[in-house]
C-alpha cells in the first residue's frame, strides 16, 4: 500500500465512523473537510472503498429511496458504506499510532483533522513529532540559504524567505497547540483528558470533521455510487 492510499483509507474510516455515507457524499466530505484530498476522484476512492469492504472494515448497504419517486430503468441504487465493528477497531488502532509517518505533511493534515477523536497523549506525541520535524527542516533551510545567498537573485531569495516564514509560522502554531494540550485544554477550553471537541470553522485546519456533524445530503439524483 502506498503512503497516499493509506492516508485515504484512514480518512475514509474516520469519516464513516461519524455516520454511514454513499460514495458521492463521502468524496464531498473528503474534498471540503480535508483539503489534502481535493485532487481525489471516484477513480481513486472507489478502489479504496472496495479494499476496505474486502478487509471487512466496511459493509455496503442499499441506499434509501424517496417513496414518491418513480423507479427509473437502468439506474443503479446508491450504495451506502457503513463502518463495521472491525473497521472501528482498526481505525482506533490507526489513531493510536505516533510513528514518523504521522509527522509528514499530508499524513499530519489527515491526523490533525481527526484530533477530535484522538486521545490527549497521542495528540501530544503527534504535535511534538511534527514540531521536531519542522524544526529540523527549518535548520536545513537556513543553512542552505546561508551557503547560497550570494548566488541567488532577488526573486529566488525572496521565495526562499517565504518558504522559511511559512515553516516558522507553523512551528509557532504548533507551540501554541502544545502549550494548550499541556495545560489540559482542548481547542474549546475543555479540561478533560479525552478526545478534543474541535471547532470546524478553524481557518488553520480548513474545516475539521466533528463527531455528531450531520453530513450534507444535497447530492445529484443521478449519482449511483
Amino acid at each position: 500500500m502506498s503512503r497516499r492510499s493509506g492516508i485515504l483509507e484512514f480518512a475514509v474510516l474516520g469519516l464513516l465512523r461519524e455516520s454511514p455515507m454513499h460514495g458521492y457524499e463521502l468524496r464531498k466530505r473528503l474534498n471540503t473537510s480535508l483539503g489534502v484530498f481535493r485532487a481525489f476522484s471516484y477513480g481513486t476512492l472507489y478502489p479504496c472503498l472496495k479494499t476496505l469492504v474486502a478487509n471487512g472494515w466496511l459493509i455496503e448497504e442499499p441506499g434509501s429511496t424517496h417513496e414518491d419517486a418513480a423507479p427509473l430503468a437502468g439506474r443503479r441504487a446508491k450504495i451506502v458504506y457503513r463502518l463495521t465493528a472491525e473497521g472501528k477497531e482498526h481505525f482506533e488502532q490507526l489513531l493510536s499510532q505516533t510513528g514518523p509517518d504521522a509527522y509528514e505533511d499530508e499524513h499530519f493534515a489527515a491526523r490533525f483533522a481527526f484530533f477530535g477523536q484522538t486521545s490527549r497523549d497521542v495528540r501530544m506525541r503527534v504535535l511534538e513529532g511534527r514540531r521536531s520535524r519542522l524544526e529540523e527542516r527549518l535548520e536545513k533551510m537556513r543553512a542552505s540559504l546561508a551557503r547560497t545567498r550570494e548566488r541567488l537573485d532577488d526573486y529566488t531569495l525572496e521565495l526562499q524567505r517565504h518558504g522559511m516564514e511559512s515553516v516558522e509560522r507553523e512551528v509557532r502554531w504548533l507551540n501554541e497547540l502544545i502549550e494548550s494540550e499541556r495545560a489540559g485544554r482542548d481547542l474549546r477550553g475543555s479540561a478533560s483528558g479525552g478526545p478534543a471537541q474541535q471547532d470546524t470553522t478553524s481557518g488553520a485546519t480548513g474545516g475539521l470533521p466533528r463527531a455528531g456533524d450531520t453530513p450534507r445530503t444535497d447530492t445529484p439524483d443521478d449519482t449511483a455510487t
